[in-house]
């Protein structure tokens, strides 16, 4: 990459998803559930039966490992297993979460060249603060906003539309990052350009996802980047 390709990001907002975009949450997140599933002496589950649910919450999680099972909650019982599933999970949280391969060198990258980096999560702010504070990442990004920081989470272009607020930027000249189908609609819903990466926990394929562009390791990132914001100055979308 030279470095024409990778300056001119002065203004510019790059909007990340988390979990399976940013982080490889799945091991952790999978230790919680199976710490609640054996705790309720069920049998522990393997990732592939619940990856899809990463970026549902904790309780979409819980739901679909106890369905594996054929296990019912009531819902006093369901607010009991959340719980103890937050308590190990934040004890627990980068035990073995890691960026992903590329990820931290292209955060570097692109805010040397000028970009305001922030997370759009449907995880909680709590938990997303201190996932990002304890892999040392907080200090790429201007602004982390859970769901429930949000007035209405993603896919609603509203949790788009205030991070990029929070941020001091603009759609016009942003750009979202994810690995799921309710990070394509978000970004659709507000107008943003979506690279999508193929290394996070979406069940449908890069095809059906239709993405702008699509990566499979963070190296390609800041000429997808590149290419997306030459492509919004030449073209403006409409918003």
């Amino acid at each position: 990459m030279n470095d024409g390709q990778i300056r001119g990001f002065e203004g510019w907002t790059i909007l990340f998803d988390l979990d399976g975009t940013l982080v490889d949450t799945a091991p952790d997140l999978l230790g919680a559930l199976n710490h609640v599933l054996t705790g309720m002496d069920l049998a522990p589950v393997r990732l592939d039966a619940v990856a899809e649910m990463i970026g549902h919450g904790a309780r979409a999680m819980i739901e679909t490992g106890l369905k594996t099972q054929g296990a019912v909650l009531t819902a006093a019982e369901m607010d009991a297993a959340f719980e103890r599933f937050v308590v190990h999970y934040v004890d627990h949280i980068a035990d073995c979460s890691r960026p992903f391969e590329g990820a931290v060198e292209a955060l570097a990258t692109l805010r040397d060249a000028g970009a305001r980096l922030t997370v759009c999560t449907n995880k909680r702010q709590d938990l997303s603060e201190r996932l990002i504070g304890a892999l040392a990442l907080d200090s790429y990004f201007d602004v982390i906003f859970g769901a429930d920081r949000a007035t209405q989470r993603k896919p609603h272009a509203d949790h788009v539309f205030e991070t990029l607020a929070a941020a001091g930027g603009a759609p016009e000249r942003a750009l979202f990052v994810g690995d799921s189908r309710t990070d394509e609609r978000a970004a659709r819903n507000a107008g943003l350009p979506f690279v999508f990466v193929t290394f996070g926990y979406e069940a449908e394929t890069a095809e059906a996802i239709g993405a702008d562009v699509t990566i499979s390791h963070y190296a390609q990132l800041v000429s997808a980047l590149s290419d997306l914001r030459d492509q919004a100055v030449a073209s403006p979308r409409g918003r």
